[in-house]
């Protein structure tokens, strides 16, 4: 990082620096002071990729996707770099943009990417597929050798989280939980919520069972009223019932 903050003086690389260990610090903990950070870093060293990354970065995790696209699409002007197209696809999602992530995820420079970058603009394109209502393409965009891997790539789990999160869409629930499971097990840092969705699936998946297959044995029919409950209802009023409230 020194290295590249050379262009500017000591004293304001000096603080450029410091903007950006903190930015780094917070990026995972208060997103929000991590992008104040990176802006207070990129007004005083915005001539630097690095910085402008940076900012791109936090701007993302803290929702701003406008001003993360900004600062990715000049991150990658100045450096030419590629592997910034997924943020930026995920960026134009959070815009409610899915079709122009899908125009960056099918274009000549996506194809270039390595595999780690291929892999997360597969998991943005499913996501755009969803934002479309297409579920069924979702799943079927993730079907790809890469979900089989075997090795302990940091990609792992965010795909296999985003499987399972495809399939759970369109009903597919046990394979759905197979998938989470595996993510959860890769994933011991937290950083899906793998863990949280299992249990959550659980729980509908309980609750689907309990309606579907009530094991409780049924109640008896209703045995006759005492007699004075009988006689107590024939003088009781019987207007109709109201309506029932359309929004119910």
């Amino acid at each position: 990082m020194r290295r590249a903050l050379q262009g500017l003086s000591p004293e304001n690389a000096n603080l450029v620096a410091r903007h950006l260990v903190m930015s780094g610090r917070l990026v995972d903990v208060d997103a929000e002071a991590a992008w104040q950070h990176a802006l207070a870093a990129q007004r005083r060293g915005g001539r630097v990729a690095a910085v402008r990354e940076a900012a791109a970065i936090s701007a993302y995790r803290a929702g701003h996707f406008r001003e993360a696209l900004a600062e990715l699409r000049t991150a990658r002007r100045m450096t030419g770099d590629d592997s910034y197209l997924p943020l930026m696809a995920d960026s134009e999602r959070g815009l409610g943009r899915p079709e122009r992530a899908l125009d960056l995820a099918s274009s000549p420079e996506a194809r270039r990417l390595d595999e780690a970058g291929r892999v997360e603009m597969l998991i943005v394109t499913a996501g755009a597929r969803h934002d479309l209502g297409q579920h069924e393409a979702a799943v079927v965009a993730l079907q790809v050798p890469q979900l089989h891997t075997d090795s302990r790539a940091p990609w792992r789990a965010r795909l296999w989280y985003a499987y399972a999160d495809a399939l759970e869409s369109v009903g597919r629930l046990d394979e759905a939980r197979t998938w989470l499971e595996r993510a959860a097990d890769a994933d011991p840092e937290g950083e899906t919520d793998a863990m949280e969705r299992l249990e959550e699936l659980d729980g509908l998946v309980l609750t689907l069972d309990e309606d579907g297959f009530d094991d409780e044995p049924e109640e008896a029919e209703d045995a006759p009223a005492p007699a004075d409950e009988v006689a107590s209802d024939e003088h009781a009023s019987h207007e109709p019932a109201s309506d029932a409230d359309p929004t119910t």
